[in-house]
């Protein structure tokens, strides 16, 4: 076959081409991109380890490159750990990218334990190396030492004191007439296969200043993951449970916040709750099955059912809001308060008294699937007496009192309440009236003297819901 001159050109040309396609770029001034200058991780409990954070190096090149060396600057002895296309650290070497393409590191940070009680901060950094060029991306969490307990029994009365956070790993068992005790600024981080079981009593002391108030969250600090409901599994009080009793309490982010089994095995109330906030509860703030639970001066907030009251049981909510805004975590699909008589199990009814009083509260819902914000559900095989006294509720298809047991006083229906701020696109609630809510000064003077806020309510009429006007 004879060639010509003209095709010689061409196929040496193609040849050259293709050699340089796949030679590597050699210059300092290669076009790599690092996608990130720094990474930052929110405080880490030490010992439990933080989540894997990542970065790309992105060859801009229609070259390869080689990326001699991915350095962790503190070696063996860094609490960070660094994994680059595969390759464990703490140094990788001469790692290919092919033209346009990327490779990524990845970087968690385990946090060993000191005598620190302040979170402390953990620094390092990673060098990135190529055609004698270096490149670097800072490193930084802040470390925090915790007590953890790790199926945690209490089998004789413990008391928590504010020294440091606790965090809880598998669950926690008070047992059976034993008192956990947890006093004022103690935070409380659960663990997502954690749930709080509480057979004998747990007394929660917070006090009204932000800082001395108790909390109870998730583990997860790290964006997003710490604003997620069902983070944790919640507070679960079985049939043997008695005189519990929170003030100043913060519940966030729980599957389900406060779930009561069966009436108390004494004349008080199973659960009291004081001056306390249970909010974005995946599936329930509060859920009960024939139990009891005072609440005074609680808001219940952004959660899957706010409070479900089924198959009876004995109820007091007194200056109390619950109020639910459909947004990206939990679409508002049920009713802030169903509460019910009874409870179909394989279908056939299981019934026990119920008896309900709701005074001064604000049951309001928004941007959801719900009419009728306040539901009573009744069956015959049981008495029900549920009384509303000062309200104001969003009801647009059923009035509650077509129910028989219910009785109303002084209802202000469908009449926004004005709550300070509703930002669902930031997340951000404010369940503080405004100056012209219809809420302000509806109320009827009771026993109750402050605000969730601990700041006072007036001796004439009082604000409905939780926070008083000031």
């Amino acid at each position: 076959m004879k060639t010509t001159p003209g095709a010689l050109i061409l196929i040496s040309f193609f040849f050259l081409f293709a050699c340089k396609k796949e030679s590597f770029i050699t210059s300092p001034d290669a076009r790599v991109t690092i996608t990130a200058d720094s990474l930052k991780y929110d405080t880490v409990f030490t010992t439990t380890g933080s989540v894997t954070q990542s970065f790309k190096i992105v060859n801009e090149n229609d070259q390869k490159i080689n990326i001699s060396s991915v350095k962790l600057m503190g070696g063996n002895s860094s609490a960070y750990k660094i994994n680059a296309d595969g390759f464990v650290g703490p140094e990788i070497n001469n790692l290919e990218i092919a033209a346009n393409d990327s490779l990524y590191v990845f970087v968690s940070v385990v946090i060993d334990q000191n005598t620190n009680d302040l979170p402390f901060i953990v620094q390092d950094s990673i060098r990135v190396s190529y055609n004698g060029r270096d490149r670097w991306v800072q490193l930084e969490a802040w470390g925090q030492n915790a007590h953890f307990f790790r199926n945690k029994e209490i089998t004789g009365s413990e008391t928590w004191t504010n020294d440091l956070p606790y965090v809880i790993l598998g669950s926690l068992i008070v047992d059976p007439n034993q008192i956990l005790t947890i006093e004022k600024g103690c935070h409380i981080y659960v663990h997502a296969d954690a749930p709080l079981i509480i057979n004998g009593t747990i007394q929660v002391n917070g006090e009204a200043d932000s800082a001395d108030r108790v909390y109870f969250r998730g583990d997860r600090l790290d964006e997003p993951y710490k604003d997620f409901p069902a983070s944790w599994p919640g507070i679960y009080f079985n049939s043997g449970s008695k005189d519990n009793i929170f003030n100043y309490a913060v519940l966030k982010n729980a599957y389900q916040a406060i779930a009561a089994q069966d009436p108390s095995p004494n004349a008080n109330p199973k659960v009291t709750l004081n001056e306390c906030i249970i909010d974005n509860a995946y599936d329930a703030g509060i859920i009960t099955n024939n139990s009891s639970v005072y609440a005074t001066n609680c808001l219940i907030s952004n959660c899957g059912k706010n409070l479900a009251l089924v198959k009876g049981g004995d109820y007091q909510f007194i200056h109390c809001t619950v109020a639910t805004y459909s947004n990206d975590y939990i679409l508002h699909k049920d009713p802030v308060l169903l509460a019910s008589n009874y409870i179909n199990v394989n279908n056939v009814a299981q019934t026990a008294p119920l008896n309900a009083l709701f005074r001064n509260c604000i049951f309001w819902g928004d941007g959801g699937l719900v009419d009728d914000e306040v539901v009573i559900a009744k069956d015959a095989g049981a008495t029900l007496a549920v009384s509303f006294d000062y309200v104001l509720w969003k009801i647009q298809k059923t009035d509650p009192t077509t129910v028989a047991g219910v009785t109303t006083n002084q209802i202000i229906n469908n009449q926004a309440p004005l709550f300070d701020s509703v930002n669902n696109s930031k997340k951000y609630y404010d369940f503080h009236l405004q100056d012209s809510s219809p809420a302000k000064d509806k109320g009827i003077s009771t026993s109750v003297i402050i605000d969730l806020d601990g700041k006072p309510r007036p001796v004439g009429l009082p604000d409905l819901g939780c926070y008083e006007k000031q």
